[in-house]
């Protein structure tokens, strides 16, 4: 009796192709996905020369997001000077990053009337 072998399953280039993809996206989706965790946070928006909301409290560490949403350029900058977007057309974000606790209060360079804080507390 000859040496026996188990039989050989044939696999079409099309299957080929699936069975890579869905491999090599196995190894893209967590990578992928903490990236996006990493780097959401609260939201404020900018609309009608207005910061919304106002006043935000967060926790040290917490990374915070200005997204302009006017047509009109606007810019986020810290009364103490600790930090300044620059510029933000439409649909621009702003993130800045709070480790420290305390009051931060902000506003827009171009339009002073317009502002907010950030407090950072632990909680």
């Amino acid at each position: 009796m000859d040496h026996l072998t188990p039989p050989q399953r044939v696999r079409s280039p099309r299957a080929r192709m699936s069975a890579a993809a869905l491999v090599c996206g196995a190894f893209l989706i967590p990578s992928s996905m903490s990236s996006f965790a990493a780097s959401s946070g609260p939201t404020l928006d900018i609309a009608k020369f207005a910061f919304t909301p106002k006043e935000i409290t967060v926790a040290p560490g917490t990374k915070v997001v200005w997204t302009n949403h006017d047509e009109a350029p606007h810019t986020v900058a810290s009364k103490d000077k600790s930090f300044t977007s620059k510029g933000l057309d439409t649909d621009d974000r702003f993130e800045q990053t709070f480790d420290n606790e305390g009051d931060f209060d902000y506003y827009c360079t171009l339009h002073p009337f317009m502002t907010g804080v950030v407090h950072v507390r632990k909680r």
